[in-house]
């Protein structure tokens, strides 16, 4: 719904928390923040709700009802609200985005998530990296999260691959090169990262690496940070020269867990999460 509609509905004059972005019709967070609220007898409700620009200053107002309990931010909004709250974990100032508020006594507190959702799914595996070189396809909003992530992992360099690389401002510690260089890096590279919306739902055959570029997964860590569908065309590649595939569903769900931890102090119910996530997300 949008948030005129959520203002106008019963839903606002309830305990609340907002998932606040525009699209979010295809959020599965509503799901698992209300199977955790359950879970734990929280009365409370967790609401997706579409946010245009112009109705950032309604939304804003909204943040000072005593039934808005905390949010989640998607884009285009993880920028657009970050001078909004009081203050900032050091996480979300180092990353300069936020994807939750957390609402105290002292004010409205602005976190980011998304570097532990990606870190949380990565620590079986930390015997296969070698922390020298990591590849992410893509430069958009969820990659300095993952930049930031890669530097707490202790990777030397992070090869950051755009079709435009240079409309982008080169963070620390990264090199910045278009799609048609990637591969000279590969050899190096322990862990590589689809950060782009390549291979999502409808647009399933679609992968960051061409056909011809498959042997160059072969033996690294290949993240996909799409989640639906759960096997993507660049997981089905890593697969075929023994790579290490990992999907982007644990992320969502441990970044949403980070989430409720701080708004709640409870633990998300991940069995009971990941069974309810199953029934959409067929493996």
């Amino acid at each position: 719904m949008t948030f005129s509609e959520f203002k106008n509905s019963q839903y606002s004059q309830k305990p609340h928390y907002l998932l606040i972005g525009n699209p979010v019709s295809h959020s599965v967070s509503p799901i698992m923040h209300n199977t955790a609220l359950q879970f734990h007898a929280i009365e409370a409700e967790y609401h997706a709700i579409a946010v245009s620009m112009g109705e950032l200053s309604s939304l804003i107002s909204h943040f000072n009802s005593p039934n808005f309990l905390g949010a989640n931010i998607t884009l285009p909004h993880k920028q657009n609200l970050f001078e909004v709250v009081d203050s900032h974990t050091i996480t979300a100032s180092s990353i300069g985005a936020i994807n939750t508020i957390i609402k105290r006594d002292e004010g409205l507190i602005g976190e980011n998530t998304d570097a532990y959702g990606f870190l949380k799914p990565l620590e079986k595996y930390l015997n296969e990296i070698d922390q020298d070189r990591a590849i992410v396809f893509g430069a958009g909003g969820a990659t300095k999260a993952i930049n930031y992530a890669l530097n707490d992992l202790g990777f030397e360099e992070v090869v950051l691959v755009s079709r435009k690389p240079e409309r982008y401002q080169q963070m620390e510690g990264t090199i910045m090169c278009n799609y048609d260089l990637w591969t000279e890096f590969a050899e190096d590279a322990s862990l590589i990262v689809n950060a782009t919306p390549l291979g999502m739902v409808p647009n399933t055959t679609a992968s960051p690496v061409k056909a011809s570029e498959i042997s160059f997964l072969e033996g690294k860590i290949c993240y996909d940070i799409v989640y639906n569908p759960r096997e993507t065309t660049f997981l089905k590649q890593a697969k075929q020269v023994d790579a290490f595939p990992i999907g982007g569903l644990g992320m969502l769900i441990h970044q949403g867990a980070k989430s409720f931890k701080e708004w709640t102090g409870k633990e998300f119910p991940l069995e009971l999460i990941n069974e309810e996530l199953d029934a959409v997300f067929p493996n």
